[in-house]
């Protein structure tokens, strides 16, 4: 009986020996922001200068790529679905929020969307699969202004009564690509804000009504809010976030949910601001930032620091294929064991 006790006890609760940051070498200073992780072979990842980078096989070789005609271009996320086929978005006010998009693995970029309004300052881009995409603008005269593709190659605008509301001084964060997320499960899109609040904004990928609920993450400034938002699944997710301004401040900067974001409960143990969190697994969740890394290995009620490195984003499909950016060019993935 005692030796059953310690079988099930050794395959129900692994023991994680080590999680390390391994530095890979890529030839390039941007500040990349910008992350997407196909698989455990195939990464991209964008940034400053117009930049895109991209591995086939793990990591071993990086291909930089200068996108022409996007030189002083910033790449805030990346969108990728093979070897091929990617969509990067580039921030700033007026025509410097783009979108690109490669069928050929890098080799040439068409520009599908070009911002015209002086208003707009577009964050992220959230795709569903290859052809049906959105993506999304800080407050416009009180709504959060879309496009949308279901083509793959022409963008159009949301009409305006199908945007969400913005509260004033309510705004999104464009420091990883995250704050837009498409959770493949329910088919929800969600938008998380900060500023005079930190909101999770939610609607059917084709619905017109969003639900706006409210989180513990730090509010009320123009540094701090909600940054990012994962989801494992239809049910579980996370958001972090809390103030750029006070990366070492580690209150009120996480929370969860188990209801498909309905609801959002606070949780402690994060070490500071984190602009990015992943679900690796059902369990394992990681978060990053300015100031370091944490990792949680209960689904987020308990963390432990990794590492010190000043990161911006976070992606993972597995363990085995945990990846990380940040300024100076840092591409960093995640050894787990």
């Amino acid at each position: 009986m005692k030796l059953q006790l310690i079988i099930v006890s050794i395959f129900v609760f692994p023991t994680i020996v080590s999680a390390q940051w391994i530095k890979q070498k890529v030839e390039s200073k941007a500040s990349l922001r910008g992350l997407s992780v196909v698989s455990e072979k195939i990464i991209w990842a964008g940034g400053t200068g117009g930049t895109v980078l991209k591995t086939g096989n793990g990591g071993k070789t990086w291909q930089v790529i200068i996108v022409p005609g996007a030189e002083k271009l910033d790449f805030r996320d990346i969108e990728a679905f093979d070897a091929n086929t990617a969509y990067i978005l580039s921030i700033g006010n007026g025509d410097a929020s783009r979108i690109y998009k490669t069928t050929d693995g890098g080799k040439n970029w068409k520009l599908q969307f070009i911002n015209r309004d002086e208003k707009a300052f577009y964050d992220a881009i959230a795709c569903l699969d290859r052809n049906n995409c959105l993506a999304m603008s800080d407050p416009v005269d009180g709504r959060f202004p879309m496009i949308r593709t279901t083509n793959g190659m022409t963008w159009r605008p949301i009409a305006e009564n199908k945007l969400p509301a913005a509260i004033e001084g309510e705004a999104a964060f464009a420091a990883s690509g995250t704050c837009l997320f498409i959770n493949h499960q329910n088919r929800n899109v969600y938008l998380v804000t900060g500023g005079a609040v930190s909101r999770v904004l939610f609607s059917s990928i084709r619905g017109s009504k969003w639900t706006a609920v409210e989180t513990p993450v730090t509010q009320g400034s123009s540094s701090s809010g909600i940054f990012s938002i994962a989801f494992y699944d239809g049910l579980k997710g996370a958001v972090v976030g809390g103030d750029y301004q006070k990366p070492d401040a580690a209150d009120n900067n996480i929370a969860l949910t188990k209801n498909g974001g309905k609801s959002w409960y606070s949780v402690k143990g994060l070490s500071g601001y984190r602009s990015g969190v992943a679900f690796i697994s059902e369990s394992t969740i990681i978060a990053v930032g300015n100031n370091g890394s944490d990792l949680s290995f209960d689904g987020g009620q308990t963390w432990r620091k990794i590492g010190n490195e000043n990161l911006n984003a976070v992606a993972a499909k597995g363990r085995n294929a945990v990846w990380a950016v940040g300024q100076d060019g840092i591409v960093l993935k995640l050894h787990l064991q």
